[in-house]
């Protein structure tokens, strides 16, 4: 359990530590045990944290180009670029469909990593006559100054939505140049065991929203074609992990269990919360789905409402590199996760310079030269995007 008096200690390590520092900055499956509070581990001198924009409302997503522009979505249907010198400009772009309404908006971002500068791909809650429809993924093209994006075209529709709540929505290019989708459940008791919803899913996809032939149900009909598994909550974390073809997935739990796990193809991860919304029932139910995939880490009582994950990567991470970092909304802060070869979890820390003092954090993600891109979500035009520089932590 992570209490208050653990975030205190934590809190004062960090703030011992970074006295004087510049304030501008998870394939088989595992049996999850209980999760221990996380070790304190003191911030090392050398850890930097530069404050790169400020003045944003809930920054969701950021991605980067090749040439190190980087990308970033807001909540409320705002794209900016920001170039790799450091110049912003906001993206004219048609986001007037946008229903930026409870945990909805435009979320999850990703680039196509064969294109230097053009292609990249939204999530958002969609909406029509001010009533919401769906959650849908699309594919745009920048303008080649960077000042405005072409919507190309809408590759997945459907996704559901209700008032905004458990909307999502992840978005991570895959080996084999695919896209993976992770969704929420929409507060909808039947969606996560129903392989003909689109909800409270992980979905792949080709980039011109095709159903790639290996996906697990691709010789059904309807949206089981999408599905690479199923029996989620609310993802609301992808990533891949490095020298592997290994889908992560973070998932934010009910009061309780928050969960990384490991995607497997047509896997079941147990969460069935009917009748109704019955959010009493446990986020893996192994009584009801015996052969249900175990979660690599979970919280445990209470949540600390985990969202976006990365790889740290670069030698400059020390024992981290390789380590999976993990944003957490309630915790204020973000967590380090160290994996064995096997993907167990051997230690859990939290990240002390970031821990407490930024306030929410919605999305972290690798960047240029190894650095670590954060985004708070605080709301009231008071939130960041934040850079940490590579440091090794204490053994």
């Amino acid at each position: 359990m992570i209490g208050s008096r653990s975030r205190r200690i934590t809190s004062a390590l960090a703030a011992t530590a970074a006295t004087g520092l510049a304030g501008t900055l998870m394939a088989c499956a595992a049996e999850a045990s209980p999760t221990a509070p996380p070790d304190a581990a003191p911030a090392a001198k050398a850890a930097t944290v530069q404050t790169v924009m400020t003045g944003l409302n809930f920054p969701w997503d950021v991605a980067f180009f090749k040439n190190g522009d980087m990308l970033m979505t807001q909540r409320g249907g705002k794209l900016v670029l920001r170039t790799a010198a450091g110049v912003v400009r906001t993206v004219n772009a048609p986001f007037s469909d946008v229903y930026a309404v409870g945990e909805g908006g435009l979320m999850g971002l990703e680039i196509d990593p064969t294109t230097v500068h053009t292609y990249f791909y939204t999530c958002q809650t969609y909406q029509s006559a001010g009533k919401p429809v769906d959650v849908r993924v699309i594919r745009w093209r920048l303008t080649n100054d960077g000042s405005g994006a072409v919507r190309e075209k809408t590759l997945v529709s459907g996704i559901p939505l209700t008032s905004g709540r458990h909307s999502g929505c992840r978005l991570r290019f895959t080996p084999g140049y695919r896209i993976s989708i992770g969704t929420g459940d929409a507060a909808t008791g039947t969606n996560p065991q129903n392989l003909s919803s689109l909800g409270g899913k992980t979905l792949r996809i080709d980039p011109q929203g095709g159903i790639p032939a290996d996906n697990p149900y691709a010789s059904r009909t309807g949206n089981a074609r999408y599905v690479m598994s199923y029996g989620h909550r609310n993802v609301q974390g992808l990533a891949v992990r490095p020298g592997s073809s290994q889908l992560w997935s973070q998932e934010q739990g009910t009061d309780r269990d928050d969960e990384t796990n490991v995607v497997l193809r047509g896997g079941n991860y147990g969460y069935d919360p009917v009748p109704g919304y019955n959010e009493s029932v446990p986020m893996t139910d192994t009584t009801k789905y015996p052969n249900a995939v175990r979660a690599r880490w979970s919280s445990g009582n209470p949540t600390v409402a985990t969202s976006g994950m990365t790889f740290l990567q670069g030698t400059g991470w020390g024992r981290w590199n390789g380590a999976l970092a993990v944003a957490e909304l309630k915790n204020t802060g973000v967590r380090v996760l160290t994996l064995d070869a096997a993907g167990t979890v051997t230690r859990d820390e939290q990240l002390p310079v970031l821990n407490d003092t930024y306030g929410r954090i919605r999305t972290v993600q690798n960047g240029p030269g190894g650095a670590l891109w954060v985004t708070t979500s605080n709301g009231d035009n008071a939130d960041k995007v934040l850079r940490l520089a590579p440091y090794a932590p204490p053994a």
